[in-house]
C-alpha cells in the first residue's frame, strides 16, 4: 500500500494575517473611489475642522441675501460663510420704532408689518420712552416677543413722537435703530383725533370751539393737543438733533390708505427687509374705508381693523377748515423741507 504524505493542518495565524491585508486593501480601495466621486457639502475647511458648525438665518441688517447657510470660522471673503449664529429665539430691545404720529395710521401699519415673517412686533404700546422709563431696560426687553437671530423686533408707541425726552432716551438704547413715522394731513388728522375723543367724553364742546383761544379773534389754539401733535416739523426737529435723516423714514398716511402694498414695499426697503407683503395681501373695505388683510397670519379669514378704526367724522365748518388751512401751511411747508418730502397737503 502506498504511503501518501501526511498533510499539515490550516496554519491560523497565516489566514488571519491574509484576512487582515485583503481587508485593508479593500477598505482603502474603497476610500479612494469615494473620496473622487464624493465630498460632502457640510465638512468644514481643513484650517476649521476643529470649530463647531451652526446653520444660520441670515437677517436683514447683516447684508446677505441668502436666507439659511453655513457658519464655521472662516471670513464670508475666504469660504462665503457667515459668523457663527444661532437659532435659539431670545427676546431682544427693539432694532426698529413706530414712533408716530397717533391717529396716522400706526396701528394699521403695525398690523400690515406683522404679516413679515422677519418682523416680530409687540402688539400693545409699552409707552417705555414716555411713561415707564424708570422700569429700566430689562423691564423693556421682558416686553419684546422672543426673536430669532436676524428677525427685526419692533414696537409702536406714537407719543413717542411728541415727548420732549424720548428722542435721548431711545438714543442712549441704541444710536443705528430705526424710526418710522407715519404721517397725515394735520386737519384730518386733528379730526380723528377729536372723534376719538368725543367716543369717551361726548359732552366736551365742538371741534370748532377748541380750535381758536377767541373765537372772535380767530387765533387758532396750537397748545390744543390735536393741534399739536399736527405741528410735525416742530416734534421733528428735536429728533433730528439725535438721529441722522437716513435712519427715520416717513409713511405717507393717505397713500397707507390708497396704496398700502406700495407704502409697505417702502417701509420693507428701510428695513432692509425683502419685499414679501406685496399687493396680494389688500382689498379696500369700503364700509370702512381702508384697506383690510385678505388672509392675515395664521387665519384663513380676511381681518380688518377693529370698530375704533373708521369711525365717521363729525361734520366741521368750512370756515374753520380754512383757517386751520392758513395756520398750517408755513409749519407744513417747513416740515416738507426738513422730511426731503412734499406731501401735498393743501
Amino acid at each position: 500500500m502506498a504511503n501518501h504524505p501526511k498533510q499539515n493542518p490550516a496554519d491560523p495565524v497565516g489566514i488571519f494575517l491574509k484576512l487582515l491585508v485583503m481587508l485593508s486593501f479593500c477598505t482603502l480601495l474603497v476610500y479612494l473611489l469615494l473620496g473622487r466621486c464624493h465630498s460632502d457639502p457640510w465638512s468644514a475647511p481643513d484650517n476649521s475642522a476643529s470649530q463647531p458648525l451652526t446653520l444660520t438665518k441670515s437677517g436683514p441688517f447683516n447684508g446677505s441675501a441668502s436666507p439659511v447657510g453655513v457658519s464655521g470660522s472662516r471670513s464670508a471673503g475666504e469660504s462665503g460663510w457667515e459668523p457663527e449664529k444661532d437659532w435659539t429665539a431670545v427676546r431682544r430691545l427693539p432694532q426698529a420704532l413706530i414712533i408716530g404720529v397717533k391717529k396716522g395710521g400706526t396701528r394699521a401699519l403695525l398690523e400690515f408689518l406683522r404679516l413679515h415673517p422677519d418682523i416680530r412686533a409687540l402688539g400693545s404700546e409699552p409707552h417705555f420712552f414716555d411713561r415707564h422709563y424708570a422700569r429700566g431696560l430689562d423691564w423693556y426687553r421682558s416686553m419684546m416677543p422672543k426673536a430669532l437671530d436676524g428677525q427685526i423686533v419692533m414696537e409702536k408707541t406714537p407719543r413717542y413722537f411728541v415727548a420732549a425726552e424720548t428722542p435721548a432716551r431711545i438714543h442712549a438704547m441704541s444710536k443705528e435703530v430705526k424710526l418710522i413715522i407715519v404721517v397725515r394731513d394735520p386737519i384730518t388728522r386733528a379730526i380723528s383725533d377729536y372723534t376719538q375723543i368725543i367716543s369717551k367724553t361726548p359732552d366736551i364742546p365742538s371741534f370748532e370751539t377748541l380750535t381758536f383761544k377767541n373765537q372772535t379773534t380767530g387765533q387758532v389754539d396750537a397748545l390744543w393737543s390735536p393741534l399739536w401733535i399736527g405741528l410735525y416739523a416742530q416734534h421733528l426737529e428735536k429728533w433730528l438733533s439725535y438721529f441722522p435723516l437716513s435712519q427715520i423714514h416717513f409713511v405717507h398716511g393717505e397713500r397707507l390708505i390708497s396704496d398700502p402694498a406700495g407704502e409697505l414695499g417702502k417701509v420693507q426697503d428701510f428695513l432692509g427687509l425683502q419685499r414679501i407683503i406685496t399687493d396680494k395681501h389688500f382689498y379696500f373695505n369700503k364700509t370702512k374705508g381702508f384697506p383690510c388683510l385678505k388672509k392675515p397670519e395664521g387665519s384663513s379669514k380676511p381681518h380688518c381693523l377693529g370698530k375704533t378704526k373708521g369711525r365717521p367724522h363729525p361734520s366741521i365748518d368750512p370756515q374753520v377748515i380754512q383757517k386751520l388751512k392758513e395756520f398750517y401751511q408755513p409749519h407744513n411747508l417747513r416740515f416738507y423741507h426738513m422730511a426731503g418730502q412734499d406731501f401735498g397737503w393743501q
